[in-house]
């Protein structure tokens, strides 16, 4: 591969657009924060428990007892499952809600979608099934064809347990198991649980007055219905030619299918709260040349490069593997310091004031190509995003901004009444205006940063003593190492509660398997009934946390509302949950150090042999 170059964004007046950015931001905060959401329950359901991709096929309940659950077919699942494998521990279940392996990739079809980030070090598994992804940026059915290659190739469907919602967990002291009670009526006894919903899993609304009135088709893009539109996730939605069409959000769903929308709808109308940076997209074919010169553990050289960018700093002559809009300031900063000898005095802090100037630069040569594409000024000026990089989620497209130089496309900018007014039986009112429309698409994200109740979906999830893990959790995580809870035997998490944080979410999801998988193991190998941490070591592991925390608090501030910082709520839960600052490698090493001890400190085990 060509040596990736630094790029030369424009010099700024810093303040002004500090400023700016803060202006910009104030307008669209709400008091309500995340309550402006609505769950996908009750009326709202079939948003959330409904599959338009395969139908349930009917089965009789099922009564088991088994060694572990692993609750979500993702890759969070997955990755768990072959970690497992690879323990020794195969005495386990996948119960997942869609009707076959992928979690977001089976759910998210929507036309247009495409991993964000570099294919190479996102998709897990690669060495391990000998796979290679077609591009740098992966589609969704690329990636959902993935989780069905790991599924196949390591026997895991023999394993799952498709089409079922996890109603309650409950831990039960008399068999010293947890019961699983599910939407199919199965009663299952599970000695330890994993949970691997991932972060993306239940679609949210957006509660406006009024939602319950329209007469016409709606759907989320989460839960894409093709056979009102037409098409594929590729495009072709020949169905929607005599339609006019709302779409609601310009997040990541927003920016694959308004494109789409744009060439197949008679009218489509785009409602846009807030606008997000549109980078680049500029795929390419997966080189064979270049995956030639590949060698064993290319793939962890390539995404600590990536964390390097993201979430460290390179080392001097360190190259830029992944070079997209994700490692640009950081590539550009390091040029800055090969230019001027800087890296003999540069500190944590120095890089990070450089990477702010550098923020700054970027994200005005972001809005300056909105100016050269979108043709009506109005409209160019409405789609430029006044906020810092990683503000909120970054998006890429060679096709977005484009679309709105169509004549049938009008973008709806409802920053000053912070979200569309309310929804009528014909349409939508912004601005005073009705916009009659046959079809509204909700492209309104997920349950991330809401209640933990409300993203997990379980009621009763309760521990030792009916004590709830909501309860527990109800003033911040507390747990040891990110995995376990004291008063919940036998149960671990993965995601973002209180462990690492890297560029590469799969890769988090490796991390915590890797030690999941290593307790069970253990357990299993000396006769333990039940592992958990003791009071004392969840203490330790929040002190350890905080003594490594960040405070990014005046960045989080300062960003406009979004998932990213919880809608702007000053104590919102961050989507990255309380993680663990002192470095991702570092917790890595932190970890392997507490394994190879072998005295697993920390955890009671419960019936283990003396030996």
């Amino acid at each position: 591969m060509q040596k990736c170059e630094p790029t030369q964004p424009p010099e700024v007046d810093k303040e002004a657009l500090r400023a700016k950015y803060l202006a910009e931001r104030d307008k669209r905060l709400r008091p309500e924060g995340q309550k402006q959401y609505l769950e996908a329950e009750d009326d709202f359901a079939e948003f959330y428990e409904g599959d338009p991709h395969l139908p349930v096929v009917p089965r009789q309940p099922i009564s088991d007892e088994i060694e572990v659950a692993i609750l979500g077919g993702g890759f969070a699942g997955l990755i768990t499952a072959h970690r497992l494998h690879t323990a020794g521990v195969d005495d386990f279940r996948i119960i997942e809600l869609g009707g076959d392996f992928g979690g977001v990739w089976y759910w998210n079809r929507y036309p247009g979608i495409q991993i964000d980030s570099d294919s190479y070090c996102y998709l897990p598994l690669l060495e391990e099934t000998g796979y290679m992804p077609k591009e740098k940026f992966s589609y969704g059915d690329e990636c959902y064809e993935h989780a069905q290659r790991i599924g196949k190739h390591f026997g895991l469907y023999e394993k799952a347990i498709f089409h079922t919602l996890i109603r309650s967990l409950e831990w039960d002291e008399g068999i010293r198991r947890w019961r699983i009670t599910t939407n199919r009526g199965d009663d299952i006894r599970a000695r330890h649980i994993v949970m691997c919903q991932g972060p993306y899993n239940r679609p949210k609304l957006p509660g406006i007055p009024g939602i319950k009135d329209f007469q016409g088709h709606t759907f989320h893009t989460a839960r894409w219905d093709y056979e009102y539109t037409g098409g594929d996730l590729h495009g072709g939605l020949d169905k929607l030619a005599d339609k006019r069409v709302a779409i609601i959000g310009t997040g990541a769903s927003g920016i694959g299918a308004i494109p789409h929308l744009a060439a197949s709808a008679q009218q489509l109308y785009v409602f846009q709260r807030t606008p997000s940076y549109i980078h680049v997209r500029g795929n390419a074919k997966t080189d064979p040349e270049w995956v030639k010169t590949l060698r064993p553990g290319w793939r962890a050289e390539r995404q600590r490069n990536f964390h390097n960018a993201a979430y460290a700093f390179y080392s001097p002559g360190e190259p830029d593997l992944i070079c997209d809009a994700w490692t640009e300031v950081s590539r550009n900063v390091a040029a800055h310091l090969d230019a001027t000898n800087g890296w003999a005095e540069l500190t944590p802090e120095k890089f990070m004031a450089l990477k702010e100037d550098e923020d700054y630069r970027v994200m005005e040569a972001n809005r300056a190509r909105i100016d050269e594409i979108v043709e009506d000024g109005k409209t160019a000026e409405t789609l430029k995003p006044y906020y810092r990089f990683l503000c909120k989620r970054p998006g890429f497209s060679d096709n977005y901004l484009p679309a709105f130089n169509r004549p049938n496309v009008t973008l709806i900018d409802v920053s000053e009444t912070k979200g569309v007014e309310r929804i009528t039986e014909k349409g939508l009112v912004a601005g005073g205006v009705e916009y009659e429309v046959d079809c509204i698409i909700f492209a309104s994200g997920f349950e991330i940063t809401g209640s933990l109740d409300a993203q997990y979906n379980i009621k009763p999830f309760a521990g030792r003593g009916g004590k709830s893990i909501y309860e527990h959790w109800g003033k911040g995580f507390r747990t040891l190492h990110g995995t376990t809870a004291h008063g919940f035997p036998n149960l671990f998490f993965t995601g973002f509660i209180q462990g690492g944080v890297t560029a590469s979410t799969t890769l988090m999801f490796e991390q915590q398997a890797d030690h999941i998988a290593y307790i069970l193991k253990e357990a299993v190998g000396r006769g333990a009934t039940l592992v958990e941490p003791t009071a004392e070591a969840e203490e330790g592991w929040i002190a350890t946390i905080r003594e490594n925390s960040v405070d990014n608090s005046n960045f989080v501030r300062e960003c406009t509302p979004g998932y990213y910082n919880a809608e702007g709520e000053p104590n919102g839960r961050s989507f990255l949950g309380d993680p663990f600052w002192g470095g991702f490698y570092v917790l890595e090493d932190l970890l392997q150090a507490w394994r190879d001890t072998g005295e697993l400190k920390g955890l009671a085990l419960d019936g283990a042999s003396d030996d």
